[in-house]
């Protein structure tokens, strides 16, 4: 049953060859660290997992878990001259870590495309819609203006905003939140890239638009075959969008498994302390909340042992004093955790 922490060809789905040819992102013992006054930043420690082709991977944590650290990895956005990385991240088979800022370049959007949880601040406010979504194209095609315009009338409808030739050569602060997320989408989706990164992408929304931001970003990664990486702390968007979970904690994952054997039966204790913390519509009228107690650990001074061990109830001397293994409990499912312990 056990299996090496870092040997993890389950984390997506069953090891084949023929399983392997729809791994987009390959991310092995990948550690960030960032040199600070109190020492090094350990935000992401010995971080594995697998993205593919058409299916929905959700990296689930509290805010200083690694997560939108280790996607900001993916994409070569941290400073070579601040940040210590090692490990591997393959992007359709090419290495990330160490490569160049042309290649890096090249392979953001064509390849790679992100949706950050701001659209106000990722959009300039100087430029017309159509034109932003139009230069993203030129950057990666060798096209005319007016064919690249094109394209970005094309995308704005795709993505539902009514009108969209009018539209196109309307300003962001002409749109809702949720109409400028549209965008940020239309931009990503515009050069057709086989991996999208979305990072909280519905945090500023209310609840009826995130739901519809959640709905189109499925439908249309799966109508294109690409892959999408989730970034959320929310947990309600994992059980309705998600295929697999990553759930992270202290810069490490510690539990991982298909969305629905994860809510059907969490194992580690943060995660099912996570469960606890959040309402459920199958739960009982009247049953109260349970909070995980105390904060997140400080990533420039982790516990020796495991780093939850100081917020959970489980706790023992191992746990204290050794680091646990992420291993195989059933199929596909991985956890770190020394205790035997069921939701």
């Amino acid at each position: 049953m056990s299996t090496p922490p870092t040997v993890l060809s389950d984390l997506t789905g069953p090891a084949t060859a023929a399983a392997d040819g729809d791994v987009v992102l390959r991310v092995r013992d990948l550690s960030v660290r960032f040199p600070s006054d109190e020492g090094l930043v350990n935000a992401v420690s010995e971080l594995s997992y697998d993205a593919r082709l058409g299916r929905t991977l959700a990296i689930v944590g509290e805010s200083g878990s690694g997560k939108s650290v280790s996607s900001m990895s993916v994409l070569g956005l941290h400073n070579p001259k601040r940040t210590l990385m090692s490990g591997s991240i393959m992007l359709d088979g090419q290495e990330i870590v160490g490569a160049s800022p042309a290649m890096l370049q090249k392979l953001r959007s064509s390849t790679v495309a992100m949706v950050f949880q701001d659209p106000q601040s990722s959009l300039h406010p100087f430029y017309r819609i159509g034109n932003q979504i139009a230069e993203a194209y030129r950057a990666h095609h060798h096209v005319s203006k007016a064919v690249a315009m094109k394209r970005a009338v094309e995308m704005l409808d795709l993505v539902g905003i009514p009108n969209p030739d009018r539209r196109a050569r309307s300003y962001p602060h002409e749109f809702s939140g949720g109409m400028r997320q549209r965008v940020m989408i239309a931009m990503a989706l515009a050069c057709q890239p086989r991996l999208i990164i979305a990072d909280e992408p519905t945090t500023a929304l209310d609840v009826t638009v995130q739901a519809q931001i959640l709905d189109l970003l499925k439908e249309l990664t799966r109508e294109t075959g690409s892959s999408l990486l989730l970034i959320t702390h929310d947990l309600g968007v994992v059980a309705r969008y998600a295929d697999r979970v990553a759930v992270m904690y202290g810069g490490r994952i510690v539990e991982t498994a298909p969305a629905r054997a994860l809510y059907k039966l969490p194992h580690h204790p943060y995660t099912m302390g996570l469960m606890a913390s959040v309402p459920r519509l199958d739960s009982e009228a009247g049953q109260r909340l349970v909070p995980i107690e105390g904060q997140p650990p400080d990533l420039a001074q982790l516990p020796a042992g495991c780093a939850f061990s100081p917020r959970c109830r489980s706790v023992t001397d191992i746990c204290r004093s050794s680091r646990p293994p992420l291993v195989e409990i059933a199929p596909q499912h991985l956890k770190a955790c020394f205790n035997d312990i069921r939701a």
